[in-house]
């Protein structure tokens, strides 16, 4: 069995870029902590938009897919959930809110994580929800012959809660060390609960949702306001290749968390990067509309919906907000992603 050790963050070998990294990072939190205090209106308007893309971009990782409309209408609670996807998102609105309002009394703690896991599978119909898996599960892929391959044996099911208790404890441990920097713990505990797999279903979606978790408890509150799960949907394949990195030679203990680590770091660092752009956007609102339209788009690292743009712009109306689109497309400055409905624009 694979064995839960975290001292290696106790010796200070880190790679430069990573302790630069988390040096950032510190920085970019305390300053977004002074604004949310003086400016909370401004944060909630930001949280309101985060929790909506939270919900899609986790749930589109793993091909649970509904029109933007429905997103917002099953977030919103203005709706129930009409087909098995739907369910499965509603799932992950409430496990999400769990975490927003309840983050201070929720730990990394086995009857927590199981409490997360039968709340996501609720609306679905799924009798596993809250209950380790009960069967042993492989990590797939397929090459583009069409062929299966194994991409990863996780922990068989009947050494699943054994690791999952090492797991919780070794983070306990560690935690408690002084020297430890929490910021880098956090990215090898989701690893490593990515390699146990404890459930049939939802291992994707728990590990973002623990993020989120462990981040929180420790002041990293920018997935709150600026959607973490987003910037791993946007980045999958480099998501997916420092996942497969790091979890090579797991089960024989001569794995490399670095990979992993940097990448989990560099999406949380976009997160604040991102929330340092959009709030000087909303901050700023003496700028002409026109402006502010403009300023979005390009500050913004990801693609943005019109809907996206008025969430962020409140008190700009859906036909100024098209209008400097049109513009700013036949100039060249923004293109044109998706269609119909699915239509984003990002900068050129």
């Amino acid at each position: 069995m694979h064995i839960f050790d975290y001292s290696f963050l106790d010796n200070g070998l880190l790679p430069a870029a990573l302790t630069n990294l988390t040096a950032n990072i510190y920085a970019l939190r305390s300053a977004s902590g002074l604004r949310r205090e003086a400016n909370p209106k401004i944060f909630t308007e930001l949280e309101q938009v985060a929790r909506v893309q939270s919900v899609k971009s986790s749930n589109a990782i793993e091909g649970i897919i509904t029109s933007d409309e429905r997103i917002a209408a099953i977030v919103n609670q203005s709706s129930a959930p009409l087909n098995h996807d739907e369910a499965e998102i509603a799932g992950y609105r409430d496990a999400l809110n769990t975490i927003h309002t309840n983050f201070k009394d929720l730990d990394f703690r086995q009857a927590d994580i199981l409490s997360l896991h039968a709340q996501l599978l609720a609306f679905s119909g799924n009798d596993d929800g809250g209950k380790y898996k009960q069967n042993d599960n492989l990590i797939l892929e397929i090459d583009s012959a069409g062929k299966r391959r194994i991409r990863f044996r996780p922990v068989p099911a009947q050494e699943t809660a054994e690791a999952m208790e090492q797991l919780e404890l070794a983070y306990m441990e560690a935690r408690g060390n002084a020297n430890i920097n929490q910021l880098l713990l956090i990215p090898c505990v989701i690893l490593d609960f990515l390699c146990i797999h404890p459930f049939r279903d939802g291992n994707g979606r728990m590990s973002r949702l623990l993020s989120l978790l462990l981040l929180y408890k420790k002041g990293f509150l920018a997935g709150k306001y600026i959607s973490f799960e987003e910037q791993i949907n946007l980045y999958q394949q480099l998501y997916y290749t420092a996942l497969q990195e790091s979890s090579r030679g797991w089960h024989e203990n001569t794995s490399d968390y670095a990979p992993f680590m940097k990448n989990f770091l560099s999406m949380l660092y976009m997160c604040y990067k991102e929330l340092d752009k959009r709030f000087a956007i909303l901050h700023g609102k003496k700028v002409t509309k026109k402006a502010r339209i403009e300023a979005t788009l390009e500050n913004s690292l990801t693609p943005l919906s019109k809907r996206d743009i008025c969430a962020i712009l409140p008190d700009v109306s859906p036909t100024t907000v098209e209008a400097v689109l049109g513009a700013m497309v036949k100039a060249g400055k923004i293109r044109r992603v998706g269609q119909g409905r699915a239509t984003r624009y990002i900068r050129t």
